[in-house]
């Protein structure tokens, strides 16, 4: 089982999140998984990839959200349970 790492960015508002998703796939190899919408203008970017990539996605995902919009949370799994591909509905 390889160890696959999952990176998140919140943002509350598209446009920050749409600027957090270019920032993390130009700056590291990491796969775009999802953009969740979860309501009152939340909305959720998902990557994957190594740890140390999805580290540097995440921190260049945050700064480009926070200078157009409103950058609420990150998170990373640095090795993410099977299970928790599951609960997220995508594939490990």
């Amino acid at each position: 089982m390889s160890r696959v790492a999952l990176g998140f960015v919140e943002t509350r508002g598209n446009t920050g999140a749409i600027n957090a998703i270019d920032a993390m796939l130009k700056t590291a190899n990491v796969e775009f998984v999802k953009r969740v919408e979860i309501g009152g203008a939340y909305v959720t970017a998902v990557v994957r990839g190594e740890v140390g990539a999805v580290r540097s996605s995440i921190e260049a995902g945050a700064e480009a959200a926070a200078k157009v919009g409103e950058l609420v949370s990150t998170n990373i799994i640095p090795s993410a349970h099977e299970e928790v591909f599951e609960l997220i509905g995508i594939e490990k």
